[in-house]
């Protein structure tokens, strides 16, 4: 494969840059575990303060990066469009500062409970140095649970708690958090990752101590999160689980960087789940015959022993082959993808909850992207007619591409825009848009693997109804029992439309319930970037030209995430 990567020409820096810059520079510091999500080095030994205090810091820098860009003229296109991003986002930060959703943050899968513990995962352990670090993280971990504690406190004191099904998830993930036996901190500090790199030497017994006492306060600080949310906050917590519609009108905002008609929008859901469920019924067909259900065409596939993988290390393999092909598939015909984002590097999980996942590369690349399978302990073979379209999400030309173009956009972008500027409409919305196009491109031919990307778009499409529906109290059509969504109605619902095992289910309907907006922005950011696509053809052809999608993707994607309307107008202009 000869990758084309024409150098681009270095952008000479702007008075919005340096502002960006300034601002990402001292965001760091203030979130040193956002830092290594995004690869800022030297952040790695600090860790975030989760308290009243610690959230307010971050919301003053907003605030005054906002007033520092008031009156500060763009001096190009690139210019014009990070300063309608940065207000975007930094005003939507600050709106929901405001309002006290920061402090009063607490899901199953995407709140400072996870956040804690998931950051180690990312962490580079190549060294005694890079274990010294998470040795001070690990030390320092009291200090964030303590510090978000107290923002939950202060939340509960105005009224403001989580439902009471996140409390007692989040309290049963702390309580194995907390348990030596079960704890992901014991495993991880002992295992053979570390006897890899630590030696028998004193400088690394001294780092091993201090493994062992971070362990130790991890696992006991995770103990007092459990008490606390078990024990205080679960009786002040409401049965209720929907949001309502302030709350989830300001969700969405985030969540997509547009703002749409929920209404609308929910019916659009109803009929695009009917639409792929219809599509499904037609390919079902070809697997099993005229006349033939869904159903009966998934039973056909899954005993299909060419089509089924045993064990994690086949799934690792696999993932990685399936990958690997895609992009050397894609390279220089479809896209021109950097050098340093042909690297994609396909891992089992730490974690066991069933996930899958992308974390992006470092600012270096010194981390590549990677793609990782949390796998249950109780599943051990994998379908792959239900999962080809799924490496496409979280690969090329789904998140892998989409971020790590992004991270490469050094001569054109400020930091912020490359590593920081995160629309969950924009990069699902994308991915979930590149399954689409794979099966366009001819990526998705065989029945079984087209059945298995319609599988993902009915899920997607049946959680924008799901999220709505619940949590705005909309009416139910009378198929799925009428009256108004409730939770109850929406797992009989979910039960229906997707096809995955219970406990994953489960886990879905708690997320679609403690999160609202962001399930959705998926398939709502899929249908905005279609929608994007389509105009730009239509402006094409109406000015007598050929549209041309590989130019229209490569201008995308060098734009880096954005809010949706900013990425709109960015197109219009």
């Amino acid at each position: 494969m000869t990758p084309s990567n024409p150098v681009a020409p270095v952008r000479d820096a702007s008075p919005i840059d340096s502002i960006a810059e300034a601002y990402i520079s001292q965001y760091a510091t203030l979130d040193p575990l956002a830092a290594t999500s995004m690869g800022i080095a030297g952040h790695d030994h600090e860790m975030t303060d989760h308290s009243p205090a610690g959230l307010a810091a971050r919301a003053d820098l907003a605030r005054t990066t906002l007033q520092s860009l008031d009156g500060v003229a763009p001096t190009d296109e690139v210019d014009r469009i990070t300063l309608a991003a940065m207000r975007e986002r930094l005003g939507l930060e600050l709106e929901l500062h405001d309002a006290g959703e920061f402090l009063r943050d607490l899901n199953n899968i995407a709140s400072p409970v996870q956040q804690l513990r998931d950051v180690f995962d990312i962490m580079a352990t190549d060294t005694v140095d890079d274990w010294s670090n998470v040795a001070a993280r690990l030390n320092a971990l009291p200090f964030a649970i303590d510090g978000y504690i107290e923002s939950l406190q202060l939340a509960a004191s105005n009224g403001a708690v989580a439902a009471v099904r996140q409390v007692e998830e989040c309290a049963r993930q702390a309580a194995e958090l907390a348990d030596p036996a079960e704890s992901f901190f014991t495993s991880f500090v002992t295992g053979e990752a570390v006897d890899a790199v630590l030696d028998e030497s004193a400088a690394c017994s001294l780092v091993r101590a201090e493994l062992e006492h971070g362990a130790t306060a991890a696992r006991g600080a995770y103990a007092r999160l459990a008490s606390f949310l078990s024990e205080e906050l679960a009786p002040q917590a409401p049965q209720a689980d929907a949001a309502g519609r302030e709350r989830y009108a300001l969700w969405s905002r985030a969540f997509l960087g547009a703002t749409v008609d929920l209404e609308e929008t929910y019916q659009w859901g109803l009929e695009e789940l009917a639409r792929v469920v219809a599509e499904q019924e037609a390919v079902a067909a070809q697997i099993a015959g005229p006349g033939a259900t869904v159903e009966q065409a998934v039973a056909l596939l899954d005993e299909d022993p060419a089509r089924t993988l045993h064990g994690t290390a086949a799934l690792q393999a696999w993932m990685q082959e399936t990958a690997d092909a895609a992009i050397e598939a894609l390279d220089g015909k479809h896209f021109d993808i950097p050098v340093p984002v042909l690297a994609l590097e396909c891992r089992i999980a730490p974690t066991q909850n069933g996930g899958i996942y992308y974390t992006g590369p470092s600012d270096d690349f010194s981390r590549p992207g990677r793609m990782w399978w949390s796998v249950p302990p109780e599943v051990t073979t994998f379908n792959t007619w239900r999962e080809k379209t799924t490496v496409y999400h979280e690969g090329v030309p789904g998140h892998h591409l989409q971020i790590g173009q992004a991270v490469f956009e050094r001569a054109t972008l400020n930091t912020w825009r490359r590593l920081a500027c995160w629309t969950s409409g924009y990069g699902e919305g994308w991915a979930l848009y590149a399954e689409r196009l794979m099966a366009d491109l001819g990526f998705l031919d065989d029945p079984g693997d087209r059945l298995g990307m319609l599988d993902g778009q009915r899920m997607r499409a049946a959680r924008v109804v799901f999220d709505i529906g619940v949590h705005l109290g909309l009416e139910a059509p009378p198929e799925w029992g009428g009256g108004t969504w409730d939770a109850d109605k929406g797992w009989e619902f979910l039960l229906a439309n997707v096809n995955m095992p219970e406990a994953f289910i489960r886990f879905e309907w708690n997320r679609y319930l403690g999160w609202p907006g962001q399930a959705p922005s998926y398939k709502i950011g899929q249908r905005l970037w279609e929608q994007a696509r389509d105009t730009a053809r239509a402006e094409a052809e109406a000015a007598g030209k050929q549209f041309d999608l590989r130019a229209f993707h490569a201008r995308a994607l060098s734009m880096g995430s954005l809010p949706l309307d900013v990425l709109k107008t960015a197109f219009a202009g």
